[in-house]
């Protein structure tokens, strides 16, 4: 019941790849190929694609990040003030405690 169920290793067999040798490649005598120009500098600018949706919906991202983290910190904020209200009032309590016990033993 306790034992351990493994499954079972896979039946693939793993066959080195072969490297063949290819020719090497011919050179033309003719003049060399223009550059093709690079479209934008940046490495992702072909994954997005630039219209006014993609950039409202990163301005509703950005709006809605930056609620949600300031919501984080007034909870936060809220929370220290709401401890720190909390130990006031017991250190009061406690005082007023120690002041009523110092008195009734000074009478005695």
């Amino acid at each position: 019941m306790f034992k351990p169920k493994y499954p079972r290793p896979d039946t693939y067999v793993h066959t080195p790849a072969t490297i063949r040798p290819t020719s090497a490649p011919v050179e033309h005598s003719g003049p060399a190929p223009a550059p093709v120009p690079a479209k934008s500098p940046s490495a992702f600018a072909g994954l997005v694609q630039h219209s006014p949706g993609t950039a409202f919906a990163l301005a509703v991202g950005g709006v809605a990040g930056v609620l949600a983290l300031a919501s984080v910190a007034v909870s936060l904020l809220l929370a220290v003030a709401v401890t720190a209200v909390a130990l006031s009032i017991s250190a009061v309590v406690v005082l007023f405690l120690v002041r009523a016990l110092r008195q009734e033993f000074m009478r005695r």
